[in-house]
């Protein structure tokens, strides 16, 4: 059998069935002969020690299994799906399939053979890299506790859980999956599903066409997809949030949040900070947010307990506002088809001033505040005065509909 790859130098040795294990002969301060001896001796503390090999149709699959001395950080280049689980073994083993096609079972079985899976050690970092080329190959790798991992994969999905430090994770195509990190997770695909479970660090995870969804993240959360919902339900921090068309939820947000939308609904329910929001079709809801920023090409527009400044615009949509607290600056809630309804608790004075652009009645404009009635002014309807002692002013246009002020 022979095994392909990198030729052979000084003090690299090729562990038994089929797998290369390489360490860095500059970083040994015994003689040339002895740090031959020491690779030897890692090759054989860390051999392809099973492996399986069935060929059928033109097809061929090998299984190639190994084990090799903890290390705190892993790093694995592979050509398809990969699964690493964190915290689970005392050493680090892996299972490599390797899978080729071809006329006949006699050439599938040379190519299959020739393709060696290679495990490199240098420092903190133990690299494990899998056959490419006209192979495909299904990486699963199990380790102790690791305080990064670094996966990289031409295609193919990829799953990681229980990692104590960072995880970067790139394939070109596939779903990725990661839950119990304590680091920070850096997460990008060329097209798939993003699944986070619990994250201890910041999250940024990039797909080319799917959903992203996350349970917990505590730092800062930054999710992106060219088409397909975003979903987050708990980040301690700031969240952005963009998708090239389909909703967006966030549950709860320590920090401020961004959500951008193609086209779809877009909620927050609770934000610690300020609210911007831009959507080209489809509703708006804010449950909570010190301030609200909103663009809607077309949509429906609802905020709730909003205790700080609001500037929200909808070419077309009914918007519903209720204020809250002591820190509303001064606002503007615009519509170009629809209502507007604005709710003012007693311990929150505001000056209104309100314009409608249709005239055919006063009842146009409705306020249950005496302070605040409406009139004809040209081709107008307007309404301006202090509410409970007036305050910051909130400027309410609406081109048709009705203009609704109401005591909450």
């Amino acid at each position: 059998m022979r095994l392909s790859g990198p030729s052979k130098q000084p003090g690299t040795k090729f562990g038994r069935g089929g797998a290369e294990t390489r360490r860095n002969p500059g970083s040994c301060f015994l003689s040339p002969r002895l740090c031959v001896s020491a690779s030897f001796l890692l090759a054989l503390l860390a051999p392809a020690y099973g492996q399986q090999l069935i060929c059928r149709n033109g097809r061929c699959e090998r299984v190639i299994n190994g084990s090799i001395p903890a290390a705190t950080r892993l790093r694995i280049r592979a050509h398809g799906p990969v699964t690493l689980e964190g915290g689970t073994v005392p050493n680090l083993t892996y299972s490599v399939r390797i899978t080729a096609s071809a006329r006949t079972d006699a050439e599938a079985r040379r190519i299959v053979m020739m393709s060696a899976v290679r495990v490199e050690t240098g420092g903190p970092w133990t690299v494990l890299t899998a056959p490419g080329g006209s192979v495909e190959t299904t990486v699963s790798v199990k380790a102790a506790r690791l305080t990064a991992a670094n996966i990289s994969t031409s295609d193919g999905s990829v799953r990681v859980t229980g990692i104590d430090g960072q995880v970067d994770v790139d394939t070109g195509a596939g779903e990725i999956m990661v839950d119990r990190v304590r680091g920070d997770c850096n997460l990008n695909t060329g097209g798939g599903h993003i699944r986070c479970g619990q994250v201890g660090g910041a999250l940024k995870c990039s797909t080319g066409a799917g959903k992203v969804s996350v349970d917990s993240v505590r730092g800062e959360a930054v999710l992106a997809t060219q088409g397909g919902d975003i979903y987050a339900r708990e980040a301690g921090g700031v969240v952005r949030a963009e998708t090239g068309g389909g909703g967006v939820h966030i549950g709860t947000a320590g920090g401020s949040v961004t959500a951008i939308s193609g086209g779809g609904e877009i909620i927050v329910e609770k934000s610690g900070g300020v609210v911007t929001l831009r959507n080209m079709a489809g509703p708006v809801n804010v449950g909570s947010a010190a301030g609200v920023r909103c663009d809607s090409a077309g949509g429906g527009i609802r905020l709730a307990n909003i205790s700080g400044p609001i500037r929200v615009a909808t070419s077309m949509g009914s918007i519903m506002a209720a204020l809250y607290g002591s820190n509303l600056a001064d606002s503007y809630l615009a519509t170009g088809s629809g209502d507007i309804t604005v709710m003012i608790p007693s311990n929150l004075g505001v000056t209104i001033q309100a314009d409608n652009t249709m005239a055919d009645t006063l009842r146009r404009i409705i306020s249950e505040f005496s302070a605040v009635q409406p009139r004809r002014q040209g081709t107008h309807v307007v309404a301006a005065g202090a509410v409970n002692g007036g305050g910051p002013v909130l400027q309410l246009a609406a081109t048709g509909g009705t203009i609704f002020i109401k005591k909450q």
